[in-house]
């Protein structure tokens, strides 16, 4: 049961060009959004449709992955943890990020 521990799966479309930063030694970083759509009929029967934004982020191998095959628009299904961050921005604002982490990648689509 461990392994259920925050895991997140998706499955979504691509909403921007992935941006890739190398750092010394080779390693790369990628961060890309994620689109995911869901529909349902609300209580007067007309169709909702809703979109959900999702910021993830690779390392490493899947990074490379990103930067060879992902694109905008492309159908991609993810695994990963949710984790949580801040940071202080140029105003001395301090901005809180909820993201994903992929631990595994699948490319969907054509």
């Amino acid at each position: 049961m461990n392994t259920l521990r925050n895991k997140v799966q998706l499955i979504g479309h691509v909403g921007q060009e992935p941006e890739i930063k190398s750092f010394e030694g080779g390693k790369k970083l990628a961060n890309i959004t994620l689109a995911t759509n869901e529909s349902y009929t609300n209580a007067n029967g007309e169709k909702v449709d809703n979109t959900e934004w999702h910021r993830l982020t690779a390392w490493g191998k899947i990074a490379d992955l990103i930067e060879n095959y992902v694109t905008k628009g492309k159908e991609i299904a993810i695994e990963g943890k949710l984790t949580h961050r801040s940071y202080e921005d140029k105003d001395g604002v301090k901005r809180f990020i909820t993201e994903v982490i992929i631990n595994d990648l699948l490319l969907l689509g054509k």
